[in-house]
C-alpha cells in the first residue's frame, strides 16, 4: 500500500516517476487563464487566517460545503473565518474522488508543509499551522506567487478597466512575475441580458464617449484592445454559454441595438445575431495583434434562481450546458479563414462528450502562425479532475498533436491553486510513463523528458510569445 499522496502519488510506474521528478517537477509555471486580483498581486496582500486565502470565493469548495448539508451562513453567510473553515474541513473526507481533496492536501503541503489528513478533528491543529506561518513575511501573495516558480500570470479583466493595477505591476522593479491582463468582452456582447445597457454606458464613460451606435461599439472596443495591447495582453477570453452563430446586415445589427437601447427586450435570433457581429470583429483585432482567442462554452448558468438572486453570479452554482456548438464554431472558424483572420484559438467546451470533436476540428484549421494554432484547451470546470485531464489527454492524443499542447492554467481565484499545476504534470507523465512502459512510445528519456517539459511550460511560453 503506498502512503497517503507520497513523493510518488499519482505516478504508477518507474518512467512515469523519473519523467516527473527529472523533468516536469522543475519547470516554471505559465498560469495564462485566471481569475486572481491584480491589485492583491501589487498590493502584495497577506491574509490574517486560512480561510481568507482558501474559502474566499472559491465557488469549488462551496459545491463540497452545500453538498454536504452545510447551512449557506457557514459557506457564503456571516459566520466566522473558524467556523467556516471548520464546516469545510468536516465534509472535505466525504470528498473522496473529488479532485478538490487532492488540491487541498496538495496545497497545505506545499505551503504549510503539512502532510497529514485534514477533517474535523485535525481542523484545529491545520488552522493554528497555517495561521502562523501566514504571518511569515514571505507569505503575501507575491511571495506564494515566487515559491511556486509563476514566470507568467495572465488576469481576466473587463473592457472598461482601467489596467491601473496592471500599470503599476509592470512598472514596479520588484516584481519577478510578468503579469498581464486579458480581454474579456462578454459584458459588452452579451445584449439580452440584464444590465447590459447600464454596461455601456460604464464602458462609454472609461473611453470618454457616448455609446450609441455599432460603430461607436466597436471604435471603443478596438481602442480598449490596443490599451491592452499596450499594457502586454496576450490573449482574450470569451465566456459563451452556448456557440450560436446568426449572419446579418450591419443595418439589421443597428437595429437591434437601438431596440435594445429603448428598453426593448431582444429575441434569442437577434441576441445571437448581435453577438456574432462583435465576436468576429474582436477576432479580427485579435489576429492583426497576434492574440490568442480563448472560447469558453457550453456552460448553464444560474439555474437556481432562489440563489441567483440571493448571491449572483459565479457563486458555485453553474452547470454543464445542454449545447452541442460544433456545426456553429467550424463556421465561425471558417468565416475567419476565408479571410485570413483566423487568430491563434484555444478551444474550451464544458461538456466531456465534445472533446473528440474539438481535438478533431483542430486539424481543420491550423496554420503555420504556430505550432498547435489551435488548441483544444485543459480540461475545464467540471473535467478539471484526474479522469477529465486524464480523458483529454487521451482524446488530444489520439486525434490531434499532444506533443504541442499548451498545457495548464488554474482557473481559479485563489493564490494557492498553482499546485494545479502539479496535479495536471503527474497525471502527464503517468500517462507517458504507462505508454513508454507498454512498449507504445520509445524510452528514449531526453526525448520523452523534453516532450514533458514543452507541455508544461515550453509550448504555452512559445505560444503567448512571452
Amino acid at each position: 500500500m503506498k502512503a497517503f499522496m507520497d513523493a510518488d502519488f499519482l505516478l504508477s510506474t518507474p518512467t512515469a516517476v523519473r519523467l516527473y521528478h527529472d523533468y516536469a517537477a522543475k519547470m516554471p509555471i505559465i498560469d495564462y487563464h485566471c481569475h486572481v486580483s491584480p491589485k492583491e498581486i501589487y498590493e502584495d496582500t497577506h491574509f490574517d487566517n486560512i480561510t481568507q486565502v482558501w474559502l474566499g470565493g472559491d465557488h469549488y469548495k462551496w459545491r463540497v460545503m452545500r453538498s454536504n448539508g452545510v447551512d449557506e451562513y457557514y459557506i457564503t453567510g456571516g459566520a466566522s473565518d473558524r467556523e467556516k473553515f471548520q464546516k469545510f474541513a468536516e465534509a472535505l473526507p466525504r470528498a473522496i474522488g473529488n479532485p478538490m481533496y487532492h488540491w487541498c492536501h496538495l496545497e497545505l503541503k506545499a505551503f504549510f508543509g503539512y502532510e497529514g489528513a485534514l477533517n474535523g478533528d485535525t481542523a484545529e491543529e491545520v488552522w493554528n499551522l497555517a495561521n502562523r506561518i501566514l504571518q511569515q513575511e514571505n507569505m503575501g501573495v507575491r511571495g506564494l506567487i515566487e515559491q511556486s516558480n509563476v514566470c507568467f500570470i495572465g488576469t481576466t479583466d473587463d473592457p472598461a478597466d482601467s489596467l491601473e493595477w496592471h500599470k503599476k505591476l509592470s512598472e514596479d522593479p520588484a516584481m519577478k512575475t510578468k503579469v498581464a491582463p486579458s480581454f474579456r468582452p462578454d459584458k459588452a456582447l452579451n445584449i439580452e441580458k440584464a444590465g447590459w445597457h447600464e454596461y455601456l454606458q460604464r464602458l462609454g464613460e472609461a473611453a470618454g464617449t457616448s455609446i450609441t451606435t455599432i460603430e461607436t461599439l466597436k471604435s471603443v472596443l478596438a481602442d480598449r484592445i490596443a490599451l491592452f495591447d499596450a499594457h502586454g495582453c496576450r490573449a482574450s477570453d470569451h465566456g459563451l454559454d452556448r456557440i450560436s452563430l446568426q449572419f446579418v446586415s450591419d443595418a439589421e445589427v443597428q437595429t437591434i441595438m437601438d431596440k435594445a437601447l429603448g428598453g426593448e427586450a431582444v429575441t434569442a435570433d437577434e441576441a445571437d445575431a448581435f453577438r456574432t457581429h462583435l465576436l468576429l470583429f474582436c477576432a479580427r483585432e485579435y489576429a492583426r495583434l497576434g492574440w490568442a482567442m480563448q472560447l469558453h462554452f457550453n456552460a448553464l448558468r444560474n439555474p437556481n434562481t432562489q440563489m441567483f438572486e440571493k448571491l449572483g453570479p459565479d457563486t458555485g452554482f453553474d452547470c454543464i450546458g445542454p449545447y452541442n456548438g460544433i456545426t456553429d464554431l467550424a463556421k465561425l472558424l471558417d468565416t475567419l479563414q476565408l479571410t485570413d483572420e483566423l487568430p491563434r484559438t484555444i478551444l474550451y467546451s464544458l461538456d466531456p462528450s465534445d472533446n473528440a470533436a474539438l481535438a478533431v476540428i483542430l486539424g481543420a484549421f491550423q496554420g503555420t502562425e504556430a505550432a498547435g494554432k489551435l488548441q483544444h484547451g485543459s480540461a475545464w470546470w467540471f473535467n478539471d479532475n484526474k479522469q477529465g485531464m486524464h480523458d483529454q489527454l487521451v482524446n488530444l492524443a489520439n486525434l490531434s498533436l499532444l506533443g504541442n499542447f499548451i498545457g495548464m492554467l488554474t482557473d481559479s481565484r485563489s493564490f494557492l491553486s498553482y499546485t494545479r499545476h502539479e496535479y495536471f504534470r503527474r497525471i502527464l507523465c503517468d500517462l507517458i510513463g504507462t505508454w513508454i512502459e507498454n512498449g507504445e512510445y520509445p524510452a528514449d528519456m531526453d526525448y520523452a523528458g523534453t516532450l514533458v517539459q514543452d507541455i508544461s511550460f515550453n509550448n504555452a511560453k512559445r505560444y503567448f510569445g512571452i
